[in-house]
């Protein structure tokens, strides 16, 4: 990628080999929330809020929920 700042032209190249496995991780982290957000009890809020809780803020909505909303009384 080439990126124009003023006259000076730098060409930064993004290394896509590093960043696919961290965003695989990073998006079975949501799903697992999401799965778990659907099929258990929550606490504080209602579900649909932790799901977009969740998406938007990727990862520590995730973890929000589950150290704050994920219900410890289930089954």
């Amino acid at each position: 990628m080439t990126v124009r700042l003023g006259s000076k032209v730098e060409t930064t190249d993004v290394p896509w080999a590093a960043l696919v496995p961290i965003l695989v991780i990073l998006l079975a982290f949501v799903v697992f929330c999401w799965v778990d957000i659907s099929r258990h009890a929550v606490k504080h809020l209602p579900k649909w809020a932790w799901a977009i809780i969740v998406a938007i803020s990727i990862p520590l909505g995730g973890i929000v929920y589950l150290i704050v909303g994920r219900d410890s009384n289930r089954q």
